[in-house]
């Protein structure tokens, strides 16, 4: 066996057949045992008294029975809330929930990695699997109501079956394995799905033994059908497809020349928003491997290179860069959640990479060693990383969940509204309609809010000094819960709310610094 062998498979690997042979489960172990550390990972780590963030409240309101539907903005797309409804529409346990996603994305993790199976060694896969899957907001985000990790599922699967279709002319399950990737990125994020769509096209008419019209109809079926509903949306709500991606560019600070770089590395150091992205970088450890994963990429692609196996390893290394474009390039603001297609699809040839480095016939045990305890000391920072922002969102949970008794006990029940600082958290927590009267999920106007006002509680939640708006001005005043970040906190309510003769919660602990990246901020 030669070094190359880190990209060829084995002979029992090209001969097996899912199925038909004891051989094909033996070639899946280690990846089926990866992604059911995934999953257990995220029950243990992340499950413990986690609560919805602000995006997860949108999405899963959508088709909650608990409150109504909070405003859904241009950008978005309704995959994930497809996805969550079967669960939502039996309980309101967000345990329930998170139970649901961590298992679904474990087996999303195995599909995603099978579907390489052939293509690369079973254990070049698995750690591929492992290196994505490693990452903390991997881990974070398993059991969450957010897309980023299904386009990177559906990116893999793409990828995977292309590159099966384009070797292999009469394999009708790739093409409609290509089709169903695209279709499930383009679900959830339709933008993501131009991105993975674009180099795949591009490599179909550049190579010219995969120029066949099938490999470029079954691209633009998958996109056409994935984006179907958002595009119907867009001529439903936004007066067309362009109106809406011009309200969408807007709403994510107006698209263009915009290098996120710095961004990026900040968001690593455990925010999972940083916009604006103006704080100092103060954790430079938690983004090593951010400048070692070009390397590893670049030498996995080499190997492949040496090995006559190029496509295996370019192809997913150029779709993965190319869904790291508008998340570096052109958007002003960072999230580490933006580029897990991106590192997903990486991750192969970083696998490789190391692989090669390991040795594979003859093993290296020095740099066996070395390697092993870099992995050790990465995955460390990972978990510590981790720790830090699930205290955070334990913190706001409890945080929010006293702001909305309050409104309870202050008469803001159901039907009612909320509006001001974090309306849409608190809101959903309180069964209440969440509307703001500008900004970003403007949906009615003061006028119509007085109006409402005058048959249903109404609370305009304010935060320090921050004046309320004219509309609700001689409300009645009552001092509120702190948030974290927020301590003085105040709700004016109309007078549709009764005075209550409660005690007022105790103010919340503002301890939590960063609260501004936090996922239940935005």
């Amino acid at each position: 066996m030669t070094q190359t062998s880190a990209v060829a498979p084995s002979p029992r690997e090209e001969e097996a057949r899912p199925g038909r042979n004891r051989a094909a489960v033996r070639d899946l172990a280690w990846p089926a045992g990866v992604a059911v550390a995934y999953t257990l990972l995220q029950l243990a780590l992340v499950l413990p008294g986690s609560g919805l963030g602000w995006d997860e409240t949108v999405y899963v309101s959508q088709v909650s029975p608990d409150a109504p539907a909070a405003f859904f903005s241009a950008p978005r797309a309704r995959g994930i809330t497809y996805l969550v409804a079967p669960v939502t529409a039996l309980t309101s346990s967000v345990a329930a929930l998170r139970v649901y996603l961590a298992v679904l994305s474990g087996a999303g993790l195995l599909l995603s990695l099978g579907v390489w199976r052939g293509l690369l060694p079973g254990r070049v896969i698995a750690l591929a699997g492992a290196l994505f899957a490693g990452l903390w907001f991997s881990v974070f985000y398993g059991p969450a109501a957010m897309p980023n990790l299904w386009v990177a599922y559906g990116a893999l699967i793409a990828v995977g079956c292309f590159l099966r279709a384009a070797r292999d002319p009469s394999d009708r399950v790739a093409l409609v394995g290509l089709g169903a990737g695209v279709a499930l990125a383009a679900l959830m994020r339709p933008t993501d799905a131009f991105w993975l769509v674009a180099p795949l096209a591009v490599a179909t008419l550049w190579v010219r033994a995969w120029r066949r019209p099938a490999l470029l109809l079954t691209l633009a079926a998958g996109a056409a059908l994935g984006s179907a509903e958002w595009v119907v949306e867009a001529y439903l709500r936004y007066d067309g497809l362009f109106a809406r991606l011009r309200r969408a560019s807007e709403i994510q600070g107006h698209l263009g020349w915009n290098l996120a770089f710095d961004d990026q590395l900040r968001g690593l150091e455990g925010r999972t928003l940083c916009r604006p992205c103006d704080v100092p970088w103060r954790q430079p450890l938690t983004a090593v491997w951010w400048f070692v994963l070009p390397l590893l990429v670049a030498v996995g692609v080499l190997v492949a290179a040496r090995a006559r196996r190029t496509a295996v390893l370019l192809v997913p290394a150029l779709a993965g860069l190319s869904l790291a474009v508008p998340y570096l390039l052109l958007i002003g603001y960072a999230a580490p959640r933006f580029l897990m297609p991106a590192y997903a699809l990486l991750a192969l040839p970083a696998a490789v990479c190391l692989t090669w480095l390991a040795g594979t016939a003859k093993p290296r045990p020095l740099v066996v060693g070395v390697l092993a305890a870099a992995m050790a000391a990465h995955l460390t920072v990972q978990y510590l990383v981790l720790e830090t922002v699930t205290a955070r969102v334990r913190v706001a949970r409890v945080a929010f969940g006293a702001v909305a008794a309050e409104l309870n006990r202050q008469g803001v029940r159901p039907p009612c509204i909320v509006s001001g600082e974090q309306a849409i958290l608190v809101a959903f927590r309180a069964g209440c309609a969440s509307r703001q009267t500008g900004g970003h999920d403007g949906s009615i106007t003061p006028a119509e809010m007085t109006s409402a006002a005058r048959g249903r509680p109404v609370a305009f939640l304010v935060a320090g000094s921050a004046a309320p708006p004219d509309f609700a001005r001689g409300w009645r005043i009552h001092p509120m819960p702190g948030l974290p970040g927020r301590p003085a906190l105040r709700a004016y309510l109309s007078p549709a709310a009764p005075a209550a003769h409660a005690t007022p919660a105790p103010v919340a602990s503002s301890a939590a610094a960063g609260w501004r990246n936090d996922p239940n901020s935005r």
